[in-house]
């Protein structure tokens, strides 16, 4: 749904950014993405913090004096402590991607690793006094915006996050060979809205708001951003053999046309499992069990354009 951007034309704009991201091309975008917006006509304050705690205080010191926007300049983690700062409140969320995956951006049709083309898009929504509000999940008092992840691609961030070498996605890469030596199903509950809980052997479950994680992989290919539901993709009990053939197509969202893919929709989702930590937008939530919410409009983003599917 588009909506007015009241008094964004004039004052101050936040720019918010993790000058650690894509292997320091956070702090190489900062400086074109606020020359693009003062070239608009904007002043721009940048905001950084000693850790990511400080950073989240300091952007909701921002928003709560009233920043005519919070712009995020980073990957899918920076998106997602500025989501803690902005959502439920009238200040729009921009977003210049120059992290690693960057699902939110591409979600949304956004500019990913050009900050300079990302911060015109972000002011040229505010120039025209524009914004679009979409969706977002809430869990245990956190937002996130992409996708809640848990069972095998949760246990890969888990070990991934342990292994100091090698750098970037190639870990991640060798952490599935690594977690696929020891892969097996894990036994869940779940249970979607109010209806009966479910005891299920799966190899994941992930709950979409939008529809990919990883840097491009469409687990949950059919979420849109503001329909206000949940795309729950379940990959049930299946062989390592099944899953090393089904992985590829995760990139083109063909997966779910496999039988040992079940997918849902509900406003909310309940879920359980012993030994499984959930990430949501890449970012670590804790243990489950966990009850999660879509939120309808939630959270107000610079974009003239319709959200993403």
């Amino acid at each position: 749904m588009a909506s007015s951007v009241s008094g964004s034309t004039s004052g101050e704009i936040t720019l918010f950014v993790n000058p650690t991201a894509g292997r320091g091309r956070g702090a190489q975008a900062a400086q074109p993405a606020a020359a693009a917006l003062r070239e608009a006509g904007f002043s721009v304050r940048t905001v950084l913090g000693i850790d990511a705690d400080d950073a989240l205080r300091r952007a909701r010191e921002a928003v709560a004096a009233g920043t005519g926007a919070l712009v995020a300049v980073g990957g899918d983690g920076m998106v997602n402590l500025a989501l803690q700062a902005v959502a439920g409140t009238a200040v729009p969320l921009g977003v210049v991607a120059v992290g690693t995956g960057n699902d939110f951006a591409r979600a949304l049709g956004l500019p990913v690793r050009d900050p300079w083309a990302a911060a015109r898009r972000a002011a040229g929504a505010l120039l025209a006094g524009r914004a679009r509000e979409i969706d977002l999940g809430r869990t245990g008092g956190r937002w996130f915006g992409g996708v809640l992840a848990s069972g095998f691609d949760s246990r890969v961030n888990d070990r991934g996050n342990r292994m100091r070498l090698p750098a970037g996605r190639f870990k991640y890469d060798l952490a599935i060979l690594a977690e696929l030596a020891s892969f097996r199903p894990t036994p869940y509950r779940m249970r979607l809205d109010d209806g009966p809980v479910r005891e299920i052997a799966a190899t994941l479950v992930a709950v979409g708001n939008g529809t990919s994680y990883g840097g491009g992989m469409r687990i949950c290919a059919g979420a849109r951003l503001d329909d206000g539901l949940f795309d729950v993709t379940v990959v049930g009990d299946c062989s390592r053999t099944t899953l090393v053939r089904v992985f590829p197509k995760v990139y083109r969202g063909t997966h779910l046309g496999h039988p040992a893919i079940s997918t849902h929709r509900a406003k909310k989702i309940e879920l359980s499992a012993a030994g499984i930590t959930a990430y949501a937008d890449g970012e670590p939530l804790g243990a489950l069990p966990l009850t999660a919410q879509c939120v309808p409009g939630a959270v107000r983003v610079l974009l003239q354009d319709a959200p993403g599917r």
